[in-house]
C-alpha cells in the first residue's frame, strides 16, 4: 500500500474543521487529528482564552491555520454569528464536529430539578441541533460536507442516575439520523460516535477511585479505560468516509456494549 494511496485516502489538505467544545478532551483530540492530517481548523467554546491557546499550539505545531472563538452553543443567534464569521474568514467549512457537552448533575430521576434536565438538554441536545443546522445551510450551498456528532453509549445504555444525559445524547443519535435522512440530497453527511469511557478532564479523578477502577472491572471486557489519542484514527475516517456512510452510529468503547 502506498504512501501516495494513503494520503488520497486520508489527507485534509485544503478543508476546513470546525470543532466545537474543541480545547480539551475528546474535542482536541479531533482537532489535533485534522490539523495533522492537513486541515485548517477552528476551534470554539465559551473558554475563549482555551480555545486561542490550544488553535496556536495546533497552528504552531502542524503549520495549518488554525483559530479558536467563544461560542455559546445554546444561544443560536450567537451560534449563527461565529458561523457566518468562520466562512467570511476561512471560505467554508466542510466538516463539523459536535462535541461541545457536559455531564450534568447526576442523580436520580426524582431528585432531578427543572434546571439539572434543561441545562444538560440545552447543552449537549440543542447544542448540537443549533450548530448543526448553521454550518449544515452553509454546507448546502456547496453541496458537500460532513457533520460527526459526538453521543455517548449512554445514548443506547440504561444507567441509574444518568437519565438527563441519558437522555440528551439520545436525543443526539436520533438527530444524526433524521439529518443523514434530509441531507442525503446536498450530499452531505451526518454520522454519530458513541465513546465509551474514556479519560477526560470530566471524569479523571473518578476513575483513580475504587469506585472508577471497580466499574473498568466489571464493564468494559479490555479492562481500562479509552485514551483519547485512540479516537484519532475514527476522527479521520469519519472525516475521510465515502460518500455511501451516512446515518450511522460508530461505537467505541472497549468492548463495554458487547454483553
Amino acid at each position: 500500500m502506498s504512501k501516495d494511496f494513503l494520503e488520497r485516502l486520508f489527507s485534509l489538505k485544503g478543508k476546513t474543521a470546525l470543532i466545537t467544545g474543541g480545547y480539551r478532551g475528546i474535542g482536541l483530540a479531533f482537532a489535533e487529528a485534522y490539523a495533522e492530517a492537513g486541515a485548517d481548523v477552528i476551534i470554539t467554546a465559551r473558554n475563549l482564552a482555551g480555545c486561542r491557546t490550544a488553535a496556536a499550539e495546533l497552528a504552531d505545531k502542524f503549520g495549518v491555520r488554525a483559530a479558536g472563538k467563544a461560542m455559546d452553543v445554546i444561544d443560536s443567534a450567537i451560534v449563527n454569528k461565529v458561523v457566518q464569521e468562520i466562512v467570511d474568514e476561512f471560505g467554508k467549512i466542510d466538516i463539523l464536529v459536535n462535541c461541545a457537552g457536559i455531564p450534568g448533575n447526576q442523580r436520580p430521576v426524582i431528585e432531578m430539578t427543572d434546571q439539572d434536565l434543561d441545562d444538560v438538554m440545552n447543552v449537549d441536545f440543542r447544542g448540537t441541533f443549533l450548530v448543526s443546522r448553521a454550518v449544515a445551510q452553509s454546507m448546502m450551498t456547496r453541496k458537500s460536507g460532513k457533520i460527526i456528532n459526538i453521543a455517548s453509549i449512554a445514548g443506547k445504555l440504561a444507567a441509574r442516575s444518568m437519565a438527563g444525559y441519558s437522555a440528551s445524547k439520545a436525543a443526539v443519535i436520533m438527530l444524526t439520523r433524521t439529518m443523514a435522512l434530509e441531507m442525503t440530497r446536498h450530499n452531505i453527511q451526518v454520522n454519530v460516535l458513541l465513546p465509551g469511557y474514556f479519560l477526560t478532564p470530566f471524569n479523571i479523578d473518578f476513575f483513580q477511585t475504587d469506585a472508577g477502577k471497580n466499574l473498568i472491572k466489571k464493564m468494559i471486557p479490555l479492562n481500562r479505560v479509552g485514551d483519547v489519542e485512540e479516537l484519532k484514527s475514527t476522527a479521520i475516517y469519519l472525516a475521510t468516509c465515502p460518500a455511501f456512510l451516512t446515518g450511522a452510529e460508530i461505537i467505541v468503547d472497549g468492548g463495554h456494549t458487547i454483553p
